[in-house]
């Protein structure tokens, strides 16, 4: 995991909100699910009792990870749009060398990126070659597949 995340306000809050559902909510449940299962009798063959524990260790897991990723966030107001440049929150159309299609697409957070709606977390390759350019600039991406040349046509 990253030494820092960038999160808009909402994204922390809903993040919040999420890991005190995960804590009272359904922690609850899966120890009424144990509990049940418990009352089964023999717990070395009882599949209801072994799948509550493993369900348990999941969200364990999760909880975990969401309050790290709290203990790390640089939270951000979600108006961040750079003028200066693009930033978290900028519209950016671009079209790769040799190519005829543009791409927009949005720089968001890492909570709420969708990749397949063109929502591009700002941790990304592409949104961290960008980060405080301008309409005009050529921007050179490193990704795992190799080096991407981009145009950037507009910035909204």
């Amino acid at each position: 995991m990253p030494d820092e995340i960038i999160l808009t306000e909402s994204s922390y809050k809903k993040l919040q909100a999420d890991v005190e559902i995960l804590k009272t909510v359904k922690r609850a449940e899966i120890a009424e699910a144990l509990r049940k299962a418990r009352a089964y009798g023999d717990l070395s063959e009882n599949f209801e009792y072994h799948a509550a524990r493993r369900e348990q260790g999941i969200l364990n897991g999760r909880i975990a990870e969401l309050e790290r990723t709290l203990e790390i966030a640089r939270v951000v107001p979600d108006e961040t749009v750079n003028g200066d440049g693009i930033g978290l929150g900028s519209i950016v159309v671009v079209k790769e060398d040799g190519e005829d299609e543009e791409w927009e697409f949005t720089i968001v957070d890492a909570i709420q990126a969708d990749p397949t709606k063109d929502l591009i977390s700002a941790q990304s390759p592409v949104a961290k070659a960008m980060m405080g350019k301008k309409a005009g600039d050529e921007v050179t991406v490193h990704t795992p597949a190799g080096e991407v040349n981009y145009e950037i046509l507009c910035v909204k």
